[in-house]
């Protein structure tokens, strides 16, 4: 088959993250706001070609003083640095509808080569005829890696926020015209 343009229906879409948090819990979080570039034939993605842009300022965690904090200069520094971007640059089969995705992923700046796990959930036909896949993606980071270095010692030892982030993607994407 050949590569087909796929639209991310964002309304059935997420990018969510979790962080450890004075090293005892997590706490959870989503990015609102994103658009992707998908071409892909879906009985081979090693040839896909996948770009995502998410508008950092819609981070959410579902706690307005943590979020702005967030968006501040001591993480992603919105003001000077509104997107976050993922180009894919390399994807390998793993097995049937696993692969392993490599990209250029850029934060705050700063882009490094990040590898995610991606697996095709499948595709079929909605109620008015449009084909759709599902796909799901997820992986892990550092975040220092990306100068978001902001922390707190804790008493007990220990810091605050964990280096690693964890991210996951859900994605619905719609086969295009």
């Amino acid at each position: 088959m050949e590569k087909t343009k796929w639209n991310v229906d964002t309304a059935h879409s997420s990018i969510d993250f979790s962080i450890r948090h004075m090293m005892v819990s997590k706490v959870k979080g989503t990015f609102h706001t994103f658009e992707a570039s998908i071409e892909a034939d879906l009985d081979d993605l090693t040839t896909a070609s996948i770009e995502f842009s998410v508008d950092v300022n819609s981070v959410d965690t579902r706690n307005e003083d943590r979020d702005n904090h967030l968006r501040s200069a001591d993480f992603f520094d919105v003001e000077n640095n509104p997107k976050m971007t993922f180009k894919s640059t390399k994807i390998i089969k793993k097995s049937p509808g696993e692969y392993e995705i490599t990209g250029d992923l850029t934060i705050r700046g700063t882009t490094n080569p990040e590898t995610f796990t991606l697996t095709y959930e499948g595709s079929g036909k909605d109620p008015w005829g449009n084909v759709k896949a599902g796909f799901e993606a997820h992986g892990s980071i550092s975040r220092s890696e990306y100068g978001l270095k902001w922390n707190a010692a804790l008493e007990t030892g220990g810091v605050l926020v964990a280096d690693q982030v964890q991210i996951t993607l859900e994605v619905q994407a719609a086969k295009g015209a």
